[in-house]
């Protein structure tokens, strides 16, 4: 049976609150300078100097502005470093503007074919009322990009710019969820009707030609012939003539992408370590490439990492950007701020207990771009944002170790890092992930926007 707050209890309360003079003061702090400041511990700033054992130079940091697009920035920027060092273009950019065309576009096919699949269900149902909920948005994973790319390549910044639609994007995701939403309620109304799949999908193509105008009007109409001029380091003149976008990617990037996979760190019940997951409704490509998982315990993918480090190549990792983190200083840290301290209250969660309940999940993509070994050990890493050069070290952020265990999810590694047991783990569990619901936090960094 339920229980009502009672004034006497309130009463208890109160008079313990007033009898500590602790709490005083720290009401005096938190009421004026607000939580995060007044339990900000700055020992912090003096343990997470940005310097470091192995360090990867990858120049001016990237900006991807009012949008939710870190996770692409993020894997774009992996590509540009190899590009800047094998061709020596400083400060060279790929298009992200690009990618999130076709991503959209894609997306906007993926939501269409989902809506048909599920239109035997009611409304409201939870799967159902998911897809509608955001039929498109900002956010991606690894493999979406990978699909991206494999299917329509990539281009330098300049031959495809960024528009105000794209470093602002919430305009252009109302507009496009509105329509999608509208024309996914007809697709529903005509298959529960009957017609043929042959008048459903042309009606679809019908929708999805509205979908491409959209985006051409907002983004501008994606090349697929251009002219690559630049001047390398040394200041020679380079011109190449009439490339496509996979010839660009082929030439300049040349990445077998199928090498590159998604490891995450998600210590809970339903997930066992060495198993391979997907995300039910997580992708964008219908016949492209299928987001995978394969699950390592936490100090497994820190060893993938470093050994990746090592050999001069950046690492593409997800995390829970926004705790325990200041973003002008630049600094990631479990000790950053000391709530338990100001509060008297017991605040921690395992990582486990976190992802189950919500508190915490993927909601940003990062590079890391160098790691402090002390006797062998990762103490602190260096991590390349997309927030441009204001925040932190000109872009760059520096995370603590102990950051890492409790907030970073995931990991992208070269298989030539994998031992055979983990490369047969990822192969085999590849064949037929399992699959988690469209809603799990391991699905939670493509909703960002």
């Amino acid at each position: 049976m339920s229980k009502e707050i009672t004034n006497d209890l309130i009463n208890d309360f109160e008079n313990d609150f007033n009898s500590s003079k602790a709490n005083k003061i720290a009401a005096r702090a938190a009421q004026e300078n607000g939580i995060f400041k007044a339990s900000q511990n700055l020992q912090t700033k003096i343990d997470l100097d940005p310097t470091f054992s192995i360090e990867i130079d990858t120049g001016k940091v990237a900006n991807q502005k009012q949008s939710g697009r870190c996770w692409m920035f993020s894997a774009l920027n992996t590509m540009r470093h190899s590009i800047q060092k094998n061709f020596k273009i400083k400060d060279f950019e790929l298009s992200q503007n690009y990618t999130n065309f076709w991503d959209k576009f894609e997306k906007s096919n993926w939501f269409f074919e989902n809506v048909i699949a599920t239109a035997d269900k009611d409304l409201g149902d939870r799967k159902v009322a998911f897809l509608f909920a955001t039929p498109q948005q900002d956010g991606g994973q690894w493999d979406m990009l990978c699909g991206i790319i494999e299917k329509y390549g990539i281009v330098p910044k300049k031959v495809y710019p960024e528009t105000a639609n794209a470093t602002n994007s919430s305009a252009l995701n109302d507009t496009l969820n509105t329509l999608l939403r509208k024309d996914g309620l007809e697709l529903r109304k005509m298959v529960q009707a009957g017609k043929s799949e042959a008048e459903v999908q042309e009606r679809k193509n019908e929708m999805l030609r509205e979908v491409y105008r959209i985006l051409a009007i907002s983004l501008g109409v994606p090349p697929k012939q251009f002219d690559f001029e630049y001047k390398d380091d040394d200041g020679n003149y380079h011109r190449d003539a009439d490339l496509s976008p996979q010839d660009f990617f082929k030439k300049y990037v040349n990445w077998d992408l199928s090498e590159y996979i998604s490891t995450i760190n998600a210590p809970t019940k339903d997930k066992p370590f060495h198993k391979v997951f997907s995300v039910e409704y997580l992708g964008n490509v219908e016949g492209g490439r299928q987001v995978r998982h394969l699950n390592l315990p936490v100090d497994e993918m820190k060893d993938l990492i470093i050994k990746q480090l090592k050999n001069g190549e950046v690492v593409w990792f997800g995390s829970n950007v926004v705790k325990d983190s200041e973003r002008q200083a630049g600094l990631l840290d479990t000790e950053l701020y000391k709530r338990d301290d100001l509060f008297d209250v017991n605040f921690d969660m395992s990582k486990a207990d976190m992802l189950d309940s919500g508190e915490s999940m993927m909601d940003h993509a990062m590079v890391i771009t160098g790691v402090d070994l002390v006797d062998g050990k990762p103490t602190k890493w260096k991590i390349e944002n997309s927030w441009g050069e204001k925040p932190g070290f000109k872009g760059y952020f520096v995370m603590s170790d102990k950051w890492f265990d409790k907030f970073v999810y995931q990991a992208v590694i070269n298989k030539k890092y994998l031992s055979d047991d983990l490369k047969k783990a990822f192969d085999e569990g590849s064949k037929a992930p399992i699959q988690l619901l469209p809603w799990d936090p391991m699905g939670a960094l493509a909703k960002n926007y």
